[in-house]
């Protein structure tokens, strides 16, 4: 790998998410030698991958490089690779590029898709995980346009304008909202010979409301907002399979489809070498102590989504969104030093500071410990919040440009099929 020699310390963390960058900016220039691996080269602001997916905003601007973040860390290395096995009993790890050593081992894998064993829908559903997969989604719907267009029959014409999105969280509703503007306001101006009542977009929630983690208030408002949007919402209804043109449910709704956008869960995606002891099976994340340490390994910890710890508020961890992940890379960032200088640690309390969903161009809905409102304002509050915790001023400034246009001119400026998707 190629890590200079350094009689610091070295701390190698597994993952440049919110987890990872937030640990890896605590512990700059503090006399220990960090080591970041990342199997991309960007840090990806996942709340806002839907935009990328419904032409609301480039790639680029949700991205930010991992060596960017690191550049004023004198003892801070980036390598771009895949970690592929953990070697506990020789503090080693083994990657796509080699091996590496470690004094202190941060896992921050974060999660991947779950499809819950469906085959058919890991198959040809499509997942919005990563930057390519939002991509690959853009460039699916405005092909699904194009041949629309030209198609034959009304039946081809219409499993290419029927939109199915799977899971009601605030990733499914998100996404909805914005492809019924896209519906709403993209439609009639660029396709003169479409039909914008004839695209249908439908929303499946296999609980008895969308939004099921915020407050009941929070769910009857988005609901509310994705029906006046012509969103098809329904709940207490699964995806039973999808052969990548006919969805099947539980309720026996049929139909033909050339999109299923899968949001209905995420899995923990550990490294294999650790006891097996250690990880909740159903949900693939590693126990964790309330020092973040992997239960039997005095110097593995786990961050972030990948992290289970059990505590009074939250048996079954903490929530898998962003503000768990930058709160336990800070708070670890500070315990690595006091380990290092043979210091007590101090416990990890979670700052619950609300949840928040936006469904569209004036709609939104915040939950707060004692206030709970949805509308304008909430959206506002949802803009000024995600606009703020971009990583780079860079990203800040281009997307609170590109709000301002998409705002002022309905409109959706990263209509591009750059790269076409093929099934």
């Amino acid at each position: 790998m190629n890590i200079p020699q350094s009689n610091l310390p070295r701390v190698v963390i597994i993952g440049g998410g919110f987890a990872g960058i937030n640990l890896a900016k605590n512990l700059a220039n503090k006399n220990i030698q960090v080591v970041l691996i990342d199997k991309h080269n960007y840090h990806t602001f996942q709340p806002l991958l839907y935009q990328v997916s419904s032409s609301g905003l480039e790639p680029d601007s949700i991205a930010y490089p991992l060596r960017k973040i690191l550049k004023n860390h004198k003892s801070s290395f980036f390598r771009l690779a895949e970690v592929e096995q953990i070697v506990p009993e020789t503090n080693t790890i083994v990657t796509t590029i080699g091996e590496i050593t470690y004094d202190y081992l941060v896992i921050a894998t974060g999660t991947k898709t779950n499809f819950f064993g469906n085959k058919d829908i890991e198959s040809h559903g499509m997942p919005m995980k990563t930057v390519p997969q939002a991509l690959n989604i853009r460039s699916l719907i405005l092909q699904n346009f194009e041949k629309a267009a030209i198609a034959n029959t009304n039946e081809e014409r219409e499993a290419l304008l029927n939109f199915v999105i799977v899971g009601g969280g605030p990733t499914g509703v998100e996404l909805a909202g914005a492809i019924a503007e896209l519906k709403n306001n993209i439609l009639p101006k660029d396709y003169h010979d479409l039909n914008p009542d004839d695209m249908k977009i439908y929303l499946f929630e296999g609980s008895d409301r969308v939004l099921s983690s915020m407050s009941k208030h929070a769910s009857k408002k988005a609901e509310a907002f994705l029906k006046d949007l012509g969103v098809n919402v329904n709940c207490n209804t699964t995806v039973t399979s999808y052969d990548g043109s006919k969805v099947s449910t539980n309720s026996e709704m049929v139909m033909e489809s050339e999109t299923l956008i899968w949001a209905a869960g995420v899995i923990g995606d550990p490294i294999q070498g650790l006891n097996k002891d250690v990880l909740i099976d159903k949900a693939n994340r590693y126990k964790v102590n309330a020092y973040n340490q992997v239960l039997d390994y005095e110097n593995i910890f786990a961050i972030g989504d990948i992290a289970l710890m059990e505590c009074k508020d939250y048996p079954n961890g903490h929530p898998q969104v962003a503000q768990p992940a930058i709160q336990q890379g800070k708070v670890l960032g500070k315990n690595l030093i006091r380990l290092i200088n043979n210091k007590a640690l101090k416990p990890f309390k979670y700052k619950d500071k609300g949840s928040m969903a936006t469904i569209g161009r004036n709609k939104a809905v915040v939950d707060l410990k004692h206030y709970k409102f949805g509308g304008f304002f909430a959206w506002f509050v949802w803009m000024f919040v995600h606009l703020m915790s971009l990583v780079g001023f860079r990203n800040r400034v281009v997307i609170l440009f590109n709000w301002t246009y998409n705002y002022i001119n309905f409109d959706k400026a990263a209509r591009l099929i750059i790269r076409p998707f093929k099934k």
